[in-house]
């Protein structure tokens, strides 16, 4: 397998030692502070994902990102060295200004191009066949998936994101659109665990709904239309690695604002354990967060249900919110663009990440399924008395993709 070369980050860690052997805008005291106050590792944490940060120095900084970068993850193991990096800012507001602010901000951003530009590589496609394996083998990824060219090289892929971001195969009708001619049904816009999170918006004030908070004009970016969302409802949408990763539209109509690229963070979910919460991502947790993250945003003007906004948020090292070109940057809303439900707006490259959806009063006050749907999953008793492990948390996570179907 071609791994990283490991001279191609070398220059990022010859300029973070300089930032922190010079203090460049307080970057030494940033790390030395996050440090400082590491909070230990809860109990009954998988050691695969735990990182004592604890007396870290700048060398141990350094050493992990080289190891990071050089690291080629598996389908279970995703999400392993965010979990790791996760553990100097777990609960550690000095940690979080670490890697949100400054030179601390633009090391994530560096690191996350590097591991980027060798994903975007042809240096990559072992890692195709590792994936392709794990998922069940050539046939049943070519079954599901448009494969550029089955039964060759890599199935045709030439690159390890280009295979994260396959399409689905038409033929295949794995993902077919729920009553496609009434409007009033919506759809999930990806293979995603879904959460209500909030159901009484405000537009400023972050209220606690269940311990989740959000501000609206802040994922809209202050945009005007974040007026049309008081009082109404939010739901979350999570990804994960291992999943399909081209979003859609979730309702029919008119897209009559758009942006592609909201610039924000890379890091800094300062409970990233409390995210994942075992088999049960996401529910109960402060999006708040998400605010200040790398992502995009559209407004879709239905006919007869107000408007629908769609915020699809790149987390850690996927950060790559791409849309289709239609609907890149829509400014003036007289010459907004129709989209039909379950048309493609984007895609995510490598990591998790997820979509906000956003609903006007009244208009979606619940997640609705019909009988004969599933709503779940049971576990026998002796499931019950052990953790999931994070390969079956994935196949859990791939079962209940469509519960709003």
């Amino acid at each position: 397998m071609s791994l990283p070369n490991k001279e191609d980050i070398q220059p990022f860690i010859n300029q973070i030692r300089t930032w922190y052997n010079t203090d460049d805008t307080g970057f030494k005291t940033f790390f030395d502070a996050a440090v400082e106050n590491v909070k230990p590792i809860p109990e009954g944490i998988d050691e695969s994902v735990k990182k004592d940060w604890q007396g870290a120095t700048i060398d141990t900084l350094c050493a992990f990102f080289e190891e990071w970068y050089e690291w080629l993850p598996g389908v279970p193991e995703g999400l392993d060295y965010i979990q790791k990096f996760s553990w100097l800012y777990y609960k550690n507001e000095y940690g979080l200004a670490f890697v949100t602010k400054g030179k601390g901000y633009e090391m994530t951003k560096q690191f996350v191009d590097l591991r980027g530009d060798y994903l975007d590589s042809t240096d990559s496609t072992d890692l195709i066949d590792q994936w392709i394996n794990e998922l069940g083998g050539a046939d049943a990824v070519c079954s599901e998936f448009s494969c550029p060219a089955p039964g060759t090289a890599h199935q045709g892929f030439t690159n390890f994101n280009e295979f994260f971001a396959r399409e689905l195969n038409t033929e295949s009708k794995s993902r077919p659109i729920t009553a496609p001619d009434d409007d009033s049904v919506v759809v999930a816009p990806a293979d995603s665990v879904i959460n209500m999170i909030v159901d009484d918006l405000t537009l400023e004030t972050k209220i606690a709904v269940k311990t989740v908070f959000l501000n609206v004009k802040e994922l809209l970016n202050n945009s005007s239309y974040a007026d049309r969302f008081l009082g109404g409802t939010a739901v979350s949408c999570i990804l994960m690695p291992d999943t399909y990763h081209y979003y859609h539209a979730p309702v029919s109509g008119k897209v009559v604002e758009s942006n592609e690229d909201v610039a924000g963070e890379y890091f800094g979910i300062n409970n990233f354990p409390g995210l994942l919460n075992d088999d049960n991502v996401g529910y109960g947790y402060s999006y708040s967060v998400f605010e200040h993250f790398r992502r995009g945003y559209l407004v879709i003007e239905t006919a007869n249900y107000g408007c629908v906004g769609m915020i699809p948020v790149g987390l850690n090292t996927i950060a790559s919110v791409i849309f289709e070109e239609a609907f890149k940057n829509i400014t003036d809303s007289t010459n907004g663009v129709e989209v039909k439900k379950g048309d493609r707006i984007g895609c995510f490259k490598y990591g998790g990440s997820l979509n906000i959806l956003l609903f006007e009063k009244d208009h979606f006050p619940s997640l609705n399924i019909m009988q004969g749907q599933q709503i779940g999953l049971l576990m026998g008793e002796s499931e019950s008395e052990v953790k999931l492990t994070r390969t079956r948390l994935n196949r859990f996570l791939n079962r209940i993709a469509y519960l709003a179907k």
